[in-house]
């Protein structure tokens, strides 16, 4: 099985591709991070955002989406942009016909590292860990999106 993790947001998505077979340690099949330029609107980086993710569901295909839920802190600025990303990513998803599972971070960081409280560093080295890579590449949101990979991949493989 194929699942792709998304971490969204409106100026970068993480995303990751990891394939996971019964009894097989999960594998890196991709993974980056799609960035939208500031200086275009915000219905402009929407619309790049759609495009890049419905291209990479297309070129790799994935069985499931695996995404971030959302987490509303402080910022209500911040939680509508990402609501908006995740809107855009739920409808590429829908159009695929791509079934979405949603995770909390807190999720993320109890399935991965078995302590609702970890440090993204302390994620970010139980991903390499779990997927036998040294290092990934990008920023903090795709070692993200291959959390929130793993966590369904661990949810799957619990319900098996």
């Amino acid at each position: 099985m194929v699942i792709l993790g998304i971490d969204p947001g409106t100026g970068r998505t993480g995303f990751g591709y990891i394939n996971i077979e019964k009894g097989q340690k999960p594998t890196l099949i991709s993974c980056g991070c799609i960035t939208t330029p500031k200086e275009k609107t915000g219905a402009e980086r929407l619309k790049i955002l759609f495009e890049d993710i419905t291209s990479k569901i297309k070129e790799i295909k994935p069985d499931e989406l695996a995404m971030e839920k959302l987490f509303f802190n402080r910022n209500v600025t911040t939680a509508m942009s990402v609501g908006e990303a995740r809107g855009v990513i739920l409808l590429a998803s829908a159009l695929n016909s791509i079934p979405v599972f949603e995770y909390t971070p807190l999720q993320v960081k109890e399935t991965l590292s078995g302590y609702g409280r970890a440090s993204k560093s302390e994620v970010k080295e139980t991903v390499k860990l779990h997927l036998g890579v040294e290092k990934i590449k990008g920023p903090d949101d795709v070692a993200d999106a291959l959390a929130i990979a793993l966590c369904h991949a661990f949810a799957v493989e619990f319900e098996r």
